[in-house]
């Protein structure tokens, strides 16, 4: 079994919001925003939304570039490639590919096998 630490629980700590969801659907939409970009699309205080943005930067989920005085916010998808590696790919291997087939079949979509 693999060895989980600190870090798999402050991603899922910061996934489970959907604030900041959105956050991470507006940078994969849209990569490198500032966090006014962020904020005119989001509906909250400014400083909720920098609190929201601070605790996926704690996550590793976003990453910060400075570019002259603008602080640029990218999205960081290694950790959710991580997530889904250790958490979701092992389920949906056999046993979601085996419940397509029988789906399937009992719904006579079989492309013409029988």
């Amino acid at each position: 079994m693999q060895k989980e630490g600190k870090g798999t629980d402050l991603i899922f700590k910061a996934m489970a919001d959907p604030n900041r969801r959105k956050v991470l659907d507006l940078l994969f939409s849209n990569n490198g925003q500032t966090l006014s970009q962020l904020f005119a699309q989001l509906d909250m205080q400014r400083q909720s939304a920098t609190q929201h943005i601070e605790i996926l930067i704690d996550a590793n989920l976003v990453t910060v570039v400075w570019k002259g005085r603008e602080k640029l916010h990218f999205l960081n998808p290694v950790p959710i490639y991580e997530v889904y590696a250790r958490w979701v790919r092992k389920f949906e291997e056999n046993r979601l590919g085996f419940l397509h087939d029988l789906k399937a079949q009992l719904e006579g979509d079989n492309n013409g096998i029988t």
